[in-house]
């Protein structure tokens, strides 16, 4: 293996990695199947792949090609060397508006593409629940729909031509033919010749039973599509192609990368609609929504979407999505959401008074919430691709699992089988959720089942089972939209027969002589209970830790929380993961890290251990965003997973020196605003810059000036109080590390703003918040200052009086960390009156009661999030007090990049960087100079200063700067 690997990596531009470490992160995907592969490349060209396909026939390895790995039927693992084409190959090779078509490479993200398609009016017809991190190589692997497949069908119907890698290292473009191109191409010993000769053969053998074999369904994706190469098949997809010749790239759509390596694909491109609407229907049960998806068809909607109380629950609880589910009206157990499309507002809106119409007369339903507005509109979508994830946040044993949640029945038989499927699940003792494309008889439904517990892993074969015996009985698919994988391909020759499996056999092996292109799956495939995820043996080791894991089950658990779903692999939208959206790699996702805590703790990933460097190296890039706990469906929480492993991995190596003085930045403060001005010309002074070096700092990078008066000395030395201070009781000013010693004019502001409310200010004895511990696993010191603080605090939380924070990351501290480093009911006391001060402001604001005028700003402002406040408690508080002030909007940006020393720290300088330039450091250079940039966080008003030469604002400084005299 290493003179294979040393001799690939002469050949090849990409990266090649073969780590224990590297094996595990791609030994998973969103499916509940573990494989490790043999080793993974990361090719940079078509080039690359062609090398890497050659040298695997020399060794007699397996190929596996991969995408985003959002696939749910294991589809995208295996014991073979995998292709990673999402890193490299994304680019949008051609763009062609006046054809209507574009060449791609297979890793571009489904959304990007949608990004560049947009201005030209155009898209790509087929958009999966995973579009924001799912590709295009993907969806042509999977024949993937989506929701609108009513209108544009599947992805085969898109997928006009394409470049291949075959098995023997030979490239090939596969597009329509005429028969004397046909002809042609037959003519010699290759093996795209070989191809040409024996697929027609195959086809024209079979031509019955694909005539009589295949279910009559626009959503079957199991086996090959024989059926798109006989052009007298009868097409269901509702965008028949006008182009019925021979068209070999028509197999390989949906063939799972069984046959052979896309490389390149040309793909047909159709109008955006012009106008939208949807209509969220409210049904008071499941069974009542599916009987009235008939009667709704007969409007010709684009979509039909059922989603069922087990998603909507939890996403009425899930912050991501509490400001954002106005369109739910009392308690529903199932709604259906109906989407149509016209030439203008006025058609969809008299579409919409029509569907209204229909199900008064029909008495379906008992409400219908129109949305009109495409930002509500997003949220509506939003809520239902985050389905998945939503099921999967459950923290028991036993988790909705995809193994019988994709077939597909004809829409008329659908109430029958989901009654049906109803039984069957409470026959074995266990609850689903409901959820997907009602309008083409394609539902994901999920029982829940432990695989950990051998009378679940019976269950699982016998609902397979039973299900398959249902769905064929019933003239369905059992593969739908997710295709066959580890799951379900060994049900093909049940499904289709064994005639027309034995012509998908015999596909296989014309492509794929010797076996090696993703096996095992779509024909031969395995048990669905081999290579289980959490199997019968599966066992992690136990650890002691400092965080209470007790809300997650333990830490092993919290990893496991983890179901491969991929969201924290979106690009250029939300703030999951930063380091990711990035560097594009993997090894820098959540759902990496994930796969190498669980991966470790199992004894999965060889001789690496849990304080090893390998996983040290994975773990290193995570900037503690906490974005995770809300951006990821199963909330995740990869902040407080790296803070553990950090304390065990010094407690094992050591505490760097350089950690101890960021832990302790508390102590360094204090003893430079103790000796400022002079500590601050040593700061810029040569031997500074010496200390930086030899800390490990960016010698690019100031460090922030220290404060010759402290703002508790100024607190105290003040002589008068505003008119009115205090009658309205007392508040806690929480004064951070940073207000106290480096930034004391934001704690003036606050204490102005406060005062002049009418509230008496009141600086508490406290100990540094423990944040700058947390991040370095310093949590034994961490947990020291939780409890002294929590003890300084409890009497003003138990007398009512609100506790307030300037810093996001402090006081949140208070509300999150606080309540796994000091159990009990006193931490949560705290917590429950710990806010930061925008959202304290914003609440009087709502309610009336912010009796502050604030002098209408002609100037124009930009807000910039911190990580852990949009994560926690959104950005909404600070723009909407903003905007009493100043003509304000939010910058759409994740990460600043520089999450507290993270951008300090030389190794992760250039990265930092790359994080803020993404989206918020360009937003911030084509605003007017005059603008007003405001940003709650000192590490995101720190990084703004230094990559842009602008200087951003605490709110209270910007709403103090306006405020008019209180009189």
């Amino acid at each position: 293996m290493k003179t294979f690997v040393q001799d690939l990596a002469r050949q090849i531009e990409g990266e090649i990695r073969f780590s224990e470490i590297d094996r595990a992160l791609y030994s998973t995907d969103a499916s509940f199947y573990r494989i490790p592969p043999i080793g993974v490349v990361i090719p940079r060209s078509q080039a690359d792949v062609v090398a890497t396909v050659q040298a695997t026939r020399q060794a007699k390895l397996p190929v596996l090609a991969r995408g985003g790995g959002t696939s749910v039927s294991g589809q995208a693992v295996g014991a073979a060397v995998v292709l990673d084409f999402s890193k490299y190959m994304h680019r949008v090779i051609e763009i062609n508006p006046e054809e209507g078509t574009a060449w791609v490479e297979p890793g571009v993200v489904q959304d990007v593409f949608k990004q560049r398609l947009r201005p030209h009016g155009l898209q790509f017809g087929p958009e999966t629940a995973t579009a924001s991190r799912a590709t295009l190589g993907g969806m042509a692997a999977n024949n993937s729909a989506g929701a609108r497949s009513i209108l544009y069908g599947k992805t085969v119907d898109h997928i006009l031509e394409c470049r291949a890698v075959l098995a023997d290292g030979s490239v090939c473009h596969f597009g329509p033919l005429n028969e004397t191109e046909l002809v042609a191409k037959a003519q010699g010993s290759s093996l795209e010749a070989q191809l040409y000769r024996q697929i027609p053969r195959l086809i024209a053998q079979h031509r019955e039973d694909i005539l009589n074999g295949f279910p009559r369904l626009l959503r079957r994706v199991s086996g090959y599509n024989l059926d798109a190469l006989l052009g007298d098949y009868p097409d269901p997809s509702p965008l028949p192609d006008p182009d019925r010749r021979f068209n070999l790239a028509k197999l390989l759509v949906g063939s799972e990368g069984t046959l052979a390596v896309l490389s390149a694909l040309k793909v047909r491109l159709i109008p955006l609609p012009r106008a939208t609407a949807v209509g969220v229907v409210h049904f008071a049960a499941l069974n009542a929504a599916i009987d009235a998806v008939e009667t709704i068809l007969e409007l010709a909607p684009a979509a039909v979407e059922l989603v069922d109380d087990q998603i909507l629950a939890p996403a009425m609880r899930a912050r991501a999505f509490q400001d954002r589910v106005g369109f739910i009206e009392g308690d529903p157990r199932a709604v259906l959401l109906v989407e149509f499309h016209g030439e203008n507002e006025r058609e969809v809106a008299e579409r919409l008074e029509a569907l209204g119409d229909r199900l008064v007369r029909a008495h379906l339903g008992y409400a219908m919430v129109s949305v009109r507005d495409q930002t509500a509109q997003a949220n509506v979508w939003n809520l239902r691709k985050a389905g998945l994830g939503m099921l999967m946040s459950t923290r028991a044993e036993r988790k909705p699992l995809a193994f019988v949640e994709d077939p597909a029945v004809p829409v008329e038989r659908l109430g029958e089988f989901v009654r049906e499927f109803q039984r069957i699940v409470a026959a074995h003792g266990t609850h689903a959720g409901y959820y997907g494309h009602a309008s083409v008889g394609c539902l994901h439904i999920r029982p829940a089942l432990n695989l950990k517990d051998p009378g679940d892993i019976e269950r699982l074969n016998a609902m397979l089972h039973e299900v398959s015996d249902l769905t064929r009985a019933l003239g369905g698919s059992m593969s739908g939209e997710h295709g066959d994988g580890l799951a379900r391909s060994w049900l093909n020759e049940k499904m289709f027969g064994p005639r027309l499996y034995g012509a998908f056999q015999t596909v296989k092996r014309t492509f794929d002589f010797e076996n090696r292109m993703n096996p095992g799956k779509v024909v031969d495939g395995p048990p669905p209970d081999a290579h289980l995820r959490y199997g019968l043996g599966y066992r992690t080791q136990e650890l002691t830790t400092t965080f209470d894991f007790s809300r997650e089950f333990g830490f092993a658990r919290a990893a496991e929380m983890c179901n491969g779903n991929g969201n924290c692999r979106k690009q250029d939208v939300g703030t999951m993961c930063p380091s990711y959206q990035a560097t594009l790699d993997e090894k820098h996702s959540t759902r990496g890290r994930a796969n190498a805590l669980r991966s470790v703790l199992a004894g999965q990933a060889g001789s690496e251990n849990f304080t090893g460097r390998g996983l040290y190296e994975v773990m290193d890039l995570c900037l503690s965003c906490k974005a995770c706990q809300t951006e990821c469906p199963s909330s995740v929480n990869m902040a407080k997973l790296k803070a553990e492993f950090l304390s065990h991995y010094h407690r094992e190596h050591g505490t760097p020196w350089r950690d101890r003085v960021v832990g302790h930045i508390a102590l360094v403060n204090r003893l430079g605003a103790a000796t400022a001005p002079l500590s601050n010309w040593l700061l810029k002074s040569p031997l500074g810059s010496l200390g930086k070096r030899l800390l490990g700092f960016a010698p690019e990078r100031t460090l922030p000036a220290f404060a010759p008066q402290t703002f508790s000395r100024w607190f105290a030395a003040r002589s008068s109080k505003p008119v009115g201070a205090g009658r309205r009781g007392p508040v806690v000013l929480f004064h951070d590390t940073y207000m106290e010693y480096n930034t004391p004019e934001i704690g003036r502001a606050a204490v102005k703003l406060l005062e002049q409310l009418g509230y008496e200010v009141i600086l508490p004895t406290r100990r540094c918040c423990g944040r700058p511990m947390i991040s370095k696993g310093l949590l034994a010191e961490a947990q020291a200052n939780a409890r002294y603080n929590v003890e300084q605090l409890l009497p003003y939380a138990r007398a009512g009086i609100p506790i307030l924070g300037c810093e996001p990351s402090c006081i949140l501290t208070l509300r999150d960390e606080y309540l796994d480093l000091v159990c009990g009911g006193d931490a949560k006391d705290v917590a429950a009156h710990s806010l930061t001060i925008d959202e304290f402001l914003f609440d009087l604001h709502r309610r009336g009661e912010l009796n502050l005028e604030f002098a209408k700003s002609a100037l124009p402002a930009l807000l910039h999030g911190h990580c852990h406040q949009k994560a926690m408690v959104g950005t909404r508080p600070t723009l909407e007090l903003l905007k009493l002030a100043f003509d304000a909007h939010e910058i759409p940006s994740g990460c600043c990049g520089m999450a507290g020393a993270f951008g300090y720290e030389q190794e992760h300088y250039d990265l930092s960087l790359v994080i803020g330039s993404q989206r918020l450091f360009p937003a911030i250079e084509k605003s007017a100079p005059e603008t007003v940039l405001v940003a709650d966080g000192v590490s995101c008003r720190q990084q703004i200063a230094h990559a842009t030469g602008r200087q951003a604002r605490h709110l209270v400084e910007a709403l103090s700067a306006t405020l008019l005299p209180y009189y």
